[in-house]
């Protein structure tokens, strides 16, 4: 059973702040940025009002410089260049990035490339880059994938193709032998976790910052001057609009999507990334909201990363990424809409096979906990779970079971699956210490994906557990107690709170909705809702609706009953459905 407790009080003059009843928007905000130790002026103002400006200049990024010249000498010389993307989406905005830059400045010579998830898999494919060589390609820019690509970027540079590689996952041993590597975890960049996409939106700044910094606004001057550098009167042009910053909506997903800390240069690009979604100007996402019920006047982090981010994924998950890309890159209405429908058919039929498969997995783990209990580390898979959905599998059995996970599956002959961490080990470094049994692996310290063969899968868990003690870290578990903010009263849930609790958003890592403790509170009623009713409302007294997806009056610490008094842990959650505002809040447990 979980322990539950309060932030620790605040004490400012020798006064301990006790709980206020009652609470109005500013004090409330107030007592939020205390308890999350945002105290100075400075330090509010830079989280409450992020400034754009704030934002770390690009050329303290490793190879930068060498990037930027690259790119400029390929446009200079009509270079064929191919942006290769990973598959998810976190790849596949940052892929958008770099083509409406090169569309910007008009520069054709140049075409987007998505792995397929199913027939090739996660990285870098030797194939692949053939066929570009073939294809006339001299320069491929990676964006979110590549930085473990060691035989294959050797592979492509004897094929006389040069290859920048942008990625931010964790940097190995030996990096491949690529011309530049833009990496925020290489060097001494000051934020070191950026995504994929926010990685590929530091490139196309500096790219525009180095034709900003030119001596003359005059563009055909400019162009006289550093004809050497490839500076288009167009990127010139582009530069001048800061233009860039139409970009941040694609930068701004990734970072919500790809669930990076959201803090530091990450906050700043997640909060204008919100307020350019808010505005965009891309067809397929307008539509894609519009087939989500998402009105935009109230768009919030939770839409983005549990209604479009998934629909996004559904591509390369059910289909080809492909999808996904087109519906965010189009600017034609009529393929906007299509690719909506599209995507959201896909999610659909996603959801269906993912639900199978957790009653499957529910079994194998019951059973396994009656036999042996379950191990430090849980390897579980079947040849007819598609691929393609295990990243969602291994993160809805941490969620239960709170155990770091690997989850395998088959296409064809290979075994290809997804990890997912508690916090306990690096699954990176784990799959680095079994890396015999592997035939490729990367990722991020808490998720990952590998592949393997039929014959050694069958090994992984023994030797996971086996190199376990070497690689854990030194708290051996997460802390599994779930923190409330502050105490209130069913009184304080009002729409000025809930304004004044937007201030702090987005919400995400290293910043998390607030949770809040209503004790005493009475259950009015409990019903079911939803087409099989799989969800649930719990009516407290006086007459405040709580809500939980797909649930049970069960799914607590304690079950809640009608008629019976309790301690709700839950956020505010506002709605609004067919123009009709609700202010509700969202169950995250429930205590006797």
């Amino acid at each position: 059973m979980s322990r539950v407790f309060a932030f620790p009080p605040i004490e400012t003059g020798g006064v301990v702040c006790v709980t206020m009843l009652h609470m109005t928007g500013p004090e409330l905000l107030e007592r939020l940025l205390m308890k999350r130790g945002i105290v100075s002026e400075i330090d509010r103002e830079n989280f409450l009002h992020p400034k754009y400006d704030a934002m770390y200049d690009p050329y303290l990024m490793h190879d930068m410089q060498k990037a930027v010249d690259r790119i400029f000498l390929a446009i200079e010389n009509k270079e064929k260049i191919c942006i290769y993307s990973d598959y998810d989406a976190d790849g596949i905005p940052g892929g958008v990035i770099l083509h409406d830059f090169f569309k910007k400045i008009n520069y054709e010579n140049f075409c987007n490339y998505i792995p397929h998830r199913h027939s090739e898999g996660y990285g870098v494919h030797k194939e692949a880059l053939e066929g570009f060589a073939k294809d006339g390609v001299k320069l491929v820019i990676t964006v979110d994938v590549g930085i473990t690509a060691v035989e294959e970027v050797a592979h492509g540079n004897s094929l006389g193709l040069e290859i920048i590689i942008t990625d931010h996952h964790e940097p190995l041993e030996v990096l491949p032998d690529a011309f530049a590597i833009v990496n925020p975890k290489l060097g001494s960049y000051p934020d070191r976790m950026l995504c994929g996409a926010g990685t590929a939106f530091k490139l196309v700044q500096a790219l525009v910052a180095a034709a900003r910094r030119s001596p003359s606004v005059d563009a055909e001057a400019c162009l006289s001057e550093a004809s050497s550098a490839g500076k288009t009167k167009e990127l010139l042009l582009a530069a001048a609009e800061g233009w860039e910053k139409w970009l941040l909506d694609m930068a701004g997903l990734a970072t919500l999507s790809d669930m990076v800390p959201l803090k530091n240069e990450n906050r700043i690009i997640a909060y204008y990334g919100m307020k350019v979604l808010q505005k965009t100007q891309r067809p397929g996402l307008q539509s894609l909201f519009q087939k989500s019920g998402i009105n935009v006047n109230y768009l919030t982090e939770t839409d983005i990363v549990f209604s479009i981010t998934p629909k996004l994924n559904a591509a390369s998950r059910m289909a080809h990424p492909d999808d996904a890309f087109k519906l965010l890159a189009t600017k034609n209405t009529g393929e906007g809409l299509v690719a909506a429908e599209h995507l959201s058919k896909l999610n659909d039929e996603r959801k269906k096979i993912v639900a199978t498969i957790m009653r499957d997995v529910h079994k194998k783990v019951t059973a396994r906990k009656l036999d042996h209990g379950l191990p430090n580390i849980l390897v579980m898979g079947d040849p007819a779970w598609p691929a393609g959905i295990l990243g969602l599998v291994a993160s809805k059995i941490i969620e239960e079971y709170s155990v770091t996970t690997f989850i395998w599956g088959s296409e064809g002959e290979n075994i290809k699956g997804s990890c997912r961490g508690v916090g306990d080990v690096s699954v990176v470094k784990l799959m680095q210490s079994v890396s015999h049994l592997l035939t490729q692996f990367g990722g991020h310290e808490d998720a990952g994906g590998f592949t393997a063969t039929r014959e050694t899968i069958h090994f992984l868990e023994d030797a996971f557990n086996k190199t376990y003690q070497e690689t854990k870290h030194e708290v051996s578990k997460q802390v599994t107690e779930i923190l409330y903010d502050m105490e209130l009263e069913l009184s304080d849930v009002t729409m000025e709170n809930y304004r004044a609790l937007r201030q702090m958003a987005p919400f995400g890592m290293a910043n998390p909705k607030p949770i809040f403790a209503f004790k005493n509170v009475v259950v009015e009623s409990v019903n079911q809702f939803g087409k099989t009713k799989e969800h649930l409302e719990v009516v407290l007294g006086p007459r405040v609706r709580a809500i939980s997806w797909y649930a049970k009056p069960t799914s607590f610490t304690h079950e809640i009953e009608a008629g019976k008094t309790i301690t709700l842990l839950a956020e505010f959650d506002h709605s609004v459905f067919r123009g009709k505002e609700e202010l509700r809040l969202m169950i995250v447990d429930v205590l006797e």
